[in-house]
């Protein structure tokens, strides 16, 4: 979508802030986020808020989550960026006008007029810094801006951060139970809900902790890592040794010529196949499997790695494996590792190390036994953690299904809610405490105790003096009275920055990297206490209201319920 101008009444200072920020940013990785991207009706209540003449009242929305995902207590943010891509290039073209007149043929033609002057020029944007930890009820994201404009923005920020920060909690949800040494490798894209969700799972799973993608779009648009190897269908396509024209293999250090390096391959298979270490474990093998294999290597010498499960593991896939990397390490190569697609991944990877060792030892080849292992078909948290109770071998994981499709959590549940409007304060009330908002502009902090780890995040009034480190405060729960604690805090993080300040003259906050943003979330988790991130009971990390704040909440409360009358 391309930059605009920018509307008539945000000032000069303002418009040219916003048309730097635009060209700084570049617009939306998906050419669908256009000014269009929102529901109904929220042109419905723009049309009516410019009706009553007052779609310029400045607002003040926040946008949260109530509950984290998966059963745990902790969620990863993620999205901001593409939100301040969105933002930097939000306008009406001339068609999208075209199109809301037909839809709407009952409003007036001069709020069509309206709406072909704004863009986000008069909008700030507060954040948490993507890739942080964050938690219930504290706001992600603090917008601010004229009533209509900003409620355009809802929808589409809400739909560019839900399933960012749940994809990106849920890798991170992987990457903790695989553990910090273990290979982690996203391979989604064929069962993604559509290319915009295979795109957005690629970018967000490399930001919870994932190495690389099978996503060969996604390494273009964000520089991610690529893995890969081959599929069922290439080893079974070769039927004998015979189909394999060009035979020679160079060394790799160009000393030599190998001229049949498929012969090479047999007479080291022969060689395993009559080890004394190995007695008797091999037999004969699938030689359809051990061409595929020979021909894989010769177009790839320097990164062999083989799927080994096509026909039987242990006896065909595995000493077929050995065999070509044997043949390459003749020439000065080194093979990657192997790939198990299904079985008893625990059992046959043990089983596949056993044998590594075992032509190490036997053949004098360094090395061999730490040959990678790699897993996949259709893993999940749940499996991981059973494969490490169990005991296994497994480098590297490959996993699909569950972590893009966000299997065991359909959505993490934002909400965008108005706090404030011309500098006084609202509140949503609800029967269900749990969707009773937190009103008026907020700050947020997070208080450090001695150890490093954080101990609680804290909300006050924009007019509240900031907590500070060594001074005692107190923290209560937004709405349980019974709930409240002195703090002491070692450390105080304040959480929003502004990431987008509109006709503003505050200073703008750099969008990161990716893998800056990967660094972050890789820290936070880090800093977390174990017992919040734990699979099973985690602790509640809490979340408090300042002394002022709770009773500010309460009064604005009372006066916005209505008194029930007993008849």
């Amino acid at each position: 979508m391309e930059a605009t101008a920018p509307t008539a009444g945000a000032g000069a200072n303002g418009s040219v802030a916003a048309a730097a920020a635009t060209a700084q940013v570049g617009p939306p990785t998906n050419p669908m986020a256009t000014a269009l991207l929102t529901d109904q009706y929220q042109f419905s209540m723009a049309y009516a808020y410019w009706k009553a003449g007052k779609h310029a009242d400045r607002a003040v929305f926040d946008l949260y989550f109530r509950k984290n995902p998966f059963g745990g207590e902790f969620t990863v943010f993620a999205g901001l960026e593409e939100c301040i891509r969105f933002i930097a290039n939000f306008k009406f073209m001339e068609d999208e006008i075209s199109f809301l007149k037909s839809v709407m043929p009952m409003c007036e033609d001069a709020f069509f007029d309206y709406l072909r002057e704004i863009d986000c020029s008069d909008v700030e944007v507060y954040s948490i810094a993507e890739g942080s930890v964050v938690f219930p009820k504290v706001p992600l994201m603090r917008v601010e801006g004229p009533v209509a404009v900003v409620q355009l923005l809802e929808t589409p920020f809400i739909n560019l951060i839900n399933y960012a920060s749940l994809v990106t909690t849920n890798a991170a949800r992987h990457r903790h139970v695989a553990g910090k040494s273990k290979v982690l490798m996203e391979f989604g894209l064929r069962r993604a809900q559509g290319p915009d969700g295979a795109i957005s799972a690629s970018k967000y799973c490399f930001m919870g902790g994932f190495d690389a993608t099978s996503n060969v779009l996604a390494g273009h648009l964000f520089g991610i890592p690529l893995r890969g190897t081959h599929s069922h269908a290439y080893v079974s396509s070769y039927m004998n040794l015979s189909e394999i024209p060009d035979r020679t293999l160079r060394n790799k250090d160009g000393s030599g010529i190998c001229k049949d390096f498929v012969t090479l391959v047999q007479q080291w298979l022969h060689k395993i196949q009559v080890a004394d270490s190995l007695s008797s474990v091999f037999g004969d093998t699938n030689q359809s499997e051990l061409a595929a294999f020979a021909s894989y290597a010769l177009a790839f010498p320097s990164n062999f790695l083989a799927l080994v499960d096509t026909y039987d593991v242990m006896r065909s896939g595995i000493p077929n494996f050995c065999a070509v990397a044997l043949a390459l390490h003749d020439l000065g190569y080194k093979a990657s590792g192997i790939r198990l697609d299904s079985g008893d991944l625990a059992y046959l990877s043990i089983e596949a190390r056993k044998v590594f060792h075992a032509i190490e030892k036997e053949f004098n080849i360094p090395g061999f036994g730490k040959m990678i292992i790699t897993a996949s078909n259709d893993l999940n948290e749940e499996t991981i953690d059973a494969l490490n109770k169990q005991g296994h071998e497994v480098d590297a994981f490959g996993i699909g299904t569950y972590l893009v499709t966000c299997y065991s959590q359909a959505a993490l549940g934002c909400v965008f809610k108005l706090v404030e409007i011309n500098s006084r304060p609202r509140i949503k009330l609800s029967e269900d405490v749990a969707k009773v908002s937190i009103p008026c502009k907020k700050r947020c902090f997070r208080l450090y105790g001695k150890e490093g780890y954080p101990l609680v995040d804290i909300m006050i009034r924009e007019s509240e003096p900031s907590p500070k480190a060594g001074e005692r405060i107190l923290c209560r729960h937004p709405f349980l009275e019974s709930k409240r604690a002195y703090v002491v805090p070692q450390h105080v993080e304040e959480l929003l920055q502004c990431y987008w300040p509109g006709s503003s003259n505050k200073p703008r906050a750099e969008l990161p990297s990716l893998e800056n943003i990967r660094s972050r979330c890789m820290q936070q988790l880090e800093k977390l206490r174990p017992d919040h991130i734990r699979r099973l009971n985690p602790t509640p990390y809490k979340v408090s209201v300042s002394g002022k704040l709770y009773e500010f909440i309460h009064y604005l409360w009372l006066n916005e319920a209505p008194v029930g009358e007993l008849q």
